[in-house]
């Protein structure tokens, strides 16, 4: 029931005639998605939410099998949008089940509620992986995808975000953790972190969202976490609890704007500058 439900936070695609699919090595052409593979280490073994959490879990060993890991890639038409450096990053992680068709990801690339003209002033380049079958979200395989994203577009490296819906919640705040000099801000939806990495996470700009009355993963995830972020010192963090809202908090986030200026908002240099 867990994964049939997250099968519902796909969003619907723009368009067919906007998207292609393909293996090539060079960025799509602006406004257009395509279908990337790298190959990477199959990854760790899936967790429900009630043992994602469990001691030790960062330390967990990694498949030594490797897979082909696929990723959707989005390259935005605006040019307002480019600094000198280049375009704003995105990377999208879905639920548990959410990658287990690979077209269906297409639509989650895309703020697809804000709009059908939305893609004209979309900003990001927007990487939505899959995540393989059975596994969960894995530093050792989004690393190698955003490196080469990095490498081969005119991509920002001082602002990637990250953002995600329950099992990728979770790997959003895995990410925050472990790629905490890769990442400038990030948006956890519906997921959770251990308390313990709280001092880790204290100059970070996070914005997690959560429903009240989530009974698949339950608010206090997002609770806990945010308040050993600020109790370990941090001011960046911020949470927004939905009343009445169950695991479904990423219909309503999504059709905010304001989180996407939010997210422009940040970049490592603005982080660094502020550091004593």
């Amino acid at each position: 029931m867990f994964r049939r439900l997250l099968t519902l936070l796909l969003f619907s695609a723009f368009s067919a005639g906007a998207l292609s699919a393909g293996t090539v090595q060079n960025p799509p052409e602006p406004g257009k998605q395509i279908l990337c593979t790298i190959r990477g280490p199959a990854g760790q073994p899936y967790r429900s939410p009630e043992e994602a959490d469990r001691p030790g879990d960062d330390v967990a060993v990694e498949s030594e099998e490797t897979v082909d890991l696929r990723y959707w890639l989005y390259l935005p038409v605006d040019e307002s949008a480019r600094s000198p450096k280049g375009f704003p990053v995105l990377l999208l992680l879905h639920g548990a089940g959410g990658g287990d068709s690979i077209e269906g990801l297409k639509g989650f690339a895309f703020p697809g509620q804000l709009g059908p003209d939305a893609f004209k002033t979309w900003p990001f380049i927007t990487v939505t992986p899959a995540c393989p079958a059975a596994s969960r979200w894995s530093a050792e395989q989004l690393l190698p995808i955003l490196d080469r994203v990095l490498a081969e577009t005119p991509a920002d490296p001082d602002r990637v975000y990250v953002m995600g819906v329950s099992m990728g919640g979770y790997g959003a705040w895995m990410m925050l953790v472990k790629a905490h000099d890769r990442i400038a801000a990030g948006i956890p939806l519906c997921g959770g972190c251990d308390p313990a990495e709280a001092r880790r996470l204290a100059d970070m700009p996070i914005w997690a969202f959560h429903g009240e009355e989530d009974t698949v993963v339950l608010p206090r995830r997002s609770i806990d976490i945010v308040r050993a972020i600020k109790e370990s010192g941090g001011e960046k963090v911020r949470l927004t609890l939905y009343p009445g809202c169950g695991h479904d908090c990423w219909s309503p986030t999504f059709r905010n704007p304001e989180i996407y200026s939010w997210l422009l908002e940040q970049s490592l240099e603005k982080r660094r500058s502020a550091e004593p």
